[in-house]
């Protein structure tokens, strides 16, 4: 039987960390395992840590390390027969040890994207609040200007995402991943990728992944797909 393969995805808002993760899903059969959707999945079955998820998040605050933790390792416990790629955890020192107490990583992909590029992307980023679904007015716009592909209900704006408010969160975000880039590299599974598009960093990862996924694996999830 293959070595099953595991991966988390760091980067800050705006960085393509959610395209890439799509990316590496699609084309080595892993499962792409999103903390967002997490979230939202825990708020709607009203978990006991949706609930106090939803309390931090409605006052815009971010959700604290404990309560993270309880959303997503249950999850990951679920996911032992399968590879996988992690998108938006951990995002803190404290998540980064909880996860690694529970399995082993094999890579943690740190996307560099300059500060003006993430200022253009979230300027044109608008969100469905339900489903997370992300567009940019730019290069993924909706069918219909202000509406969600699938259900027809309006975007929003998040107010985190405005200019004026970005600075600090990007400084914030910058201040808290610091220390879990630092663990990874200590760890020799730290790879750093920088660039402004999407498109010029994905041939850099996907040549890494390729000597980094046990191949029989990714043969054999292909044809199972095909």
């Amino acid at each position: 039987m293959s070595r099953l393969f595991r991966a988390v995805i760091m980067g800050p808002p705006g960085s393509g960390k959610g395209t890439i993760s799509e990316r590496i899903a699609h084309s080595f059969g892993l499962k792409h395992l999103s903390s967002g959707d997490f979230v939202r999945e825990n708020i709607a079955a009203k978990t006991e840590a949706g609930v106090l998820a939803k309390t931090y998040i409605k006052k815009g605050l971010l959700v604290p390390d404990h309560v993270m933790t309880r959303l997503l390792l249950p999850r990951l416990e679920e996911m032992t027969k399968y590879s996988w790629v992690l998108d938006g955890f951990p995002r803190t020192l404290a998540q980064a040890e909880s996860l690694n107490s529970a399995c082993d990583l094999d890579v943690a992909i740190n996307l560099n994207i300059p500060l003006e590029t993430l200022k253009e992307r979230l300027r044109h980023r608008w969100i469905h609040p339900l489903s997370g679904r992300v567009y940019n007015m730019c290069f993924n716009p909706p069918r219909v200007q202000g509406i969600d592909d699938i259900t027809g209900e309006p975007l929003i704006q998040q107010e985190d995402d405005r200019p004026e408010a970005l600075v600090a969160r990007l400084r914030h975000y910058k201040d808290v991943a610091k220390p879990v880039a630092d663990f990874y590299k200590g760890k020799g599974i730290l790879y750093t990728f920088s660039d402004t598009e999407t498109d010029r960093i994905w041939p850099n990862i996907s040549t890494l992944l390729s000597t980094k996924i046990p191949t029989i694996q990714s043969d054999a999830r292909y044809a199972s797909t095909h």
